[in-house]
């Protein structure tokens, strides 16, 4: 993680965080305190005004704005598109007009989850749900018209609270004898904070690649991860019991194996995120 002084002194304008009510914007905020946060409610992202109206010469923003109900995007997709690709093509557009960076975060469901070894940013993407191809029309969007953009793909983020996968199995874990969980999907756990400290050393390196990946290391399937969180609040992991995803079946096909490759994080120069067990024991401390 970034010592926090260098972000400060390397930015020549302001940190601008945009979806700042979310998991990865309230972890900016409590990282960099002195940046300048807007919640969904306070910025639409979509209007060209308000965007060009708080950007000025040297910002650089972290878009975390996202429409990110993944079931119910396959019926809203109007919604989906407008808050994943049009608002960050706004964005985009505003940060290219002023001379400000962007920061974009995307998502491993720009992938169809086929392959059985971790994701580069060159592999080929084929999104299998519409939030995964409104993500990716996003990127595209993003890198189409701001020449200072990254985009940052990062998957299965979680800060053990507000109804998240790992706060849901907490939940669990106090209300059931057992609980049911997948062990056919397969990604990068990713705690919010250490993404958000991620972010922050991204701001401060200008020269890193244009798509990155980011989450922590490891790979684990629903199921795995469920089992460390029962372990790691003092509970009996073999109370969760393993099955495949068509006993839950759902509206938004999600993919099978969705592990990121750090390659060009690692390349880029930028500091390995640490072990998802490591990140998991601090989120439930």
């Amino acid at each position: 993680m970034t010592d926090l002084t260098t972000v400060d002194s390397t930015v020549s304008g302001r940190l601008v965080v945009t979806g700042a009510g979310g998991q990865v914007g309230r972890e900016l905020l409590r990282l960099a305190p002195a940046a300048r946060g807007f919640a969904r409610s306070a910025l639409d992202i979509t209007d060209s005004a308000a965007v060009r109206s708080v950007l000025a010469p040297g910002d650089v923003v972290v878009n975390c704005a996202a429409y990110t109900a993944v079931d119910r995007a396959e019926t809203e997709t109007e919604t989906a598109f407008a808050g994943n690709a049009t608002g960050p093509a706004v964005l985009a557009a505003a940060c290219a007009a002023v001379d400000a960076r962007l920061i974009h975060l995307s998502t491993d469901y720009v992938f169809a989850g086929t392959c059985r070894r971790p994701y580069d940013t060159t592999d080929p993407t084929g999104p299998s749900s519409v939030y995964g191809r409104s993500k990716l029309a996003g990127e595209r969007e993003v890198l189409a018209h701001c020449p200072n953009a990254h985009v940052v793909r990062t998957a299965w983020v979680y800060a053990g609270r507000d109804g998240d996968f790992v706060a849901t199995m907490r939940r669990l874990e106090r209300e059931r004898d057992t609980v049911d969980v997948v062990d056919d999907e397969v990604g990068s756990p990713t705690y919010a904070a250490d993404l958000a400290g991620a972010l922050l050393e991204l701001v401060t390196r200008p020269d890193a690649a244009r798509v990155l990946h980011a989450t922590n290391s490891g790979a684990a399937s629903r199921f795995d991860l469920a089992r460390a969180v029962f372990t790691l609040v003092g509970a009996d992991p073999d109370r969760v019991r393993p099955c495949d995803s068509s006993r839950f079946p759902r509206p938004a096909r999600r993919p099978a194996y969705s592990v990121l490759s750090p390659r060009s994080w690692d390349a880029s120069g930028l500091t390995p995120l640490r072990d998802w067990r490591t990140a998991l024991r601090q989120a439930l401390a």
